[in-house]
C-alpha cells in the first residue's frame, strides 16, 4: 500500500493575519474552498514549485468557541530556508517573534498568529554563528 503526503491542517482565528504570516514565509495561496453550509473556508498555501506540500488553513466563519485556545498541541510545521539569518531578519522586521533564534546557524522557531510553531532549518550546511543571533536569548517555548 502506497502513502502520499497531502497537507498539514491548522485551524486559524484571524484568516488575514494568518495568511500574511505564511506569505512572509514565502508561501502562496494555491487553492481555496468556501463551504457555505458548513460556514468555513479552507485555504491551501504552499511554497512556489512545491504545490504538492500545502498547509491547509481552516477558518470557521463563526469562530472557534469550544475548541482548544492553545494550538501548541499540534506540534510544528518545518521548512528549509536558503539563509536562516536573512529569513529570521525579514520575519522580525515584519513583527514576527523569533521564539528560538538561529544561534547555531541551523535552526530557528517562530510562531504564527494562531500560536502554531514553525521550525526553520538552514538548507545544506549550517551557517557560521553570527551576531546578533549567536547571543540572542529564547523569547518563548517552541
Amino acid at each position: 500500500m502506497g502513502l502520499k503526503y497531502l497537507h498539514t491542517m491548522v485551524r486559524v482565528k484571524d484568516l488575514e493575519k494568518s495568511m500574511a504570516f505564511y506569505e512572509l514565509l514565502g508561501l502562496r495561496e494555491t487553492r481555496r474552498m468556501e463551504n457555505e453550509p458548513g460556514r468555513f473556508s479552507l485555504i491551501f498555501m504552499a511554497p512556489p514549485g512545491q504545490e504538492e506540500c500545502p498547509v491547509e488553513l481552516t477558518y470557521n466563519w463563526d469562530g472557534d468557541e469550544g475548541l482548544p485556545s492553545d494550538s501548541r498541541h499540534f506540534g510544528h510545521l518545518a521548512y528549509a530556508v536558503d539563509n536562516i539569518y536573512e529569513t529570521c531578519q525579514h520575519l522580525m522586521d515584519n513583527g514576527v517573534t523569533i521564539n528560538r533564534p538561529p544561534r547555531d546557524g541551523r535552526m530557528a522557531f517562530v510562531r504564527s498568529p494562531d500560536n502554531i510553531s514553525v521550525e526553520l532549518l538552514q538548507a545544506g550546511e549550517a551557517l557560521a554563528p553570527a551576531e546578533p543571533w549567536a547571543s540572542m536569548e529564547n523569547t518563548g517555548h517552541w
